[in-house]
């Protein structure tokens, strides 16, 4: 809606901008990603995150009399599903998805989103291609991994030296990227490294294990979903393969220990820093939990997108997707998970990435980068 509001002081003028915005009632946002599939416990977590965010900003008044609407999307970390999402959602005038989470379906809904003026803010999608394209409306909370495989191999190569290292991804959009820059990173340090794949969704893993275990390999880089990398973990296990295994960032679920058991002690993987464990998230996460909801992974960078984005429309004074994309880029917002400071790409300068690993059931940090 345009301001028609006649000149006056400035104060005034943002009241009355503000004004204008606010009395178009309710507000549609939505948040996209996996609500089933595989995946699907990183789906709940940023709809958990979101709906948290948004009940709070409703109960804050901080956008007048407007109340925002969530709706919740499911794209089942499919590519074709999530351009469905993406056209269905643009029908219904959002202003803003949180999501996706799997990058391969972020990379072709971004398009959409782009051309219909839709602000998108990913709280999960970890591929550079999604930033890189100059579309001045989208954006990511999480870091990169272009960021995240150098953490990683710098990791490994420091700290298993003269061991036999293996790299392997599952043919997706996200995991053969960040096992691309892993390995790379690891022949420039001088490693030889085993290169192999593997379909996403199979279930055994045997016959991989047996090479890793001729080949005489000790660590094991994936990258891929929690999933096929919690069967191959235990499957290691299970044929008493001497084996360390690294990961991506989707191991930051407990989902992950429910399919290895203890066979999953010890698994290293990286991640962003925790907001769970920052003093300012202590409010929302007891919230949550108040709920019976988890702020494990990315629950509260779901809460902070909406958070961002709340903030730079009450800055500007509008919806129009234009102006909110250059208040989110024109200096950092406090949320949740601490201050936000998007570049002019749209991505997060702020992140960086943490080494984790899983002990007794338990996430515990192993070195800060």
């Amino acid at each position: 809606m345009l301001n028609r509001c006649a000149p006056a002081a400035s104060a005034a003028l943002l009241f009355c901008a503000l004004v204008s915005v606010a009395r178009g009632s309710d507000v549609n946002i939505a948040v996209a990603g996996p609500m089933s599939g595989s995946s699907a416990a990183f789906g709940a977590q940023m709809r958990d995150g979101a709906a948290a965010a948004v009940e709070a900003l409703n109960a804050s008044g901080l956008l007048l009399d407007t109340k925002v609407i969530l709706t919740v999307a499911d794209d089942a970390c499919d590519p074709k599903q999530a351009v469905a999402v993406a056209n269905k959602l643009t029908t219904e005038r959002v202003r803003l998805v949180v999501g996706h989470f799997c990058s391969s379906a972020s990379i072709p809904a971004s398009e959409i989103y782009a051309e219909a003026g839709i602000i998108q803010v990913s709280p999960g999608s970890s591929n550079p291609k999604l930033t890189e394209r100059g579309l001045d409306t989208v954006f990511r909370i999480c870091g990169r991994d272009d960021q995240q495989g150098i953490v990683a191999a710098e990791y490994i190569h420091r700290t298993f030296p003269n061991d036999k290292i293996a790299v392997l991804d599952d043919k997706s959009t996200a995991g053969k990227g960040i096992a691309d820059v892993v390995e790379a990173q690891l022949r420039r340090f001088g490693e030889q490294v085993i290169r192999q794949s593997y379909v996403a969704g199979e279930k055994d893993y045997r016959a991989l294990v047996s090479r890793m275990k001729k080949e005489r390999v000790r660590v094991a880089y994936i990258g891929g979903y929690h999933t096929e990398i919690g069967l191959f973990v235990r499957q290691a296990s299970e044929a008493r393969a001497e084996l360390r295994v690294m990961a991506n960032d989707p191991l930051m679920t407990s989902e992950f220990w429910a399919i290895t058991g203890s066979a999953g002690n010890g698994t290293l993987f990286t991640f962003m820093p925790d907001p769970a464990r920052n003093a300012n998230a202590a409010g929302v996460v007891a919230a949550l939990e108040a709920s019976n909801l988890s702020a494990e992974g990315y629950t509260l960078y779901a809460y902070a997108a909406v958070q961002a984005w709340a903030e730079a429309v009450n800055r500007t004074g509008s919806f129009n997707a234009v102006r909110v994309a250059s208040a989110l880029r024109s200096r950092p917002t406090d949320t949740v998970i601490g201050p936000i400071r998007f570049d002019r790409k749209g991505d997060n300068a702020a992140p960086g990435f943490l080494v984790y690993r899983w002990r007794e059931g338990r996430v515990e940090t192993v070195e800060q980068n």
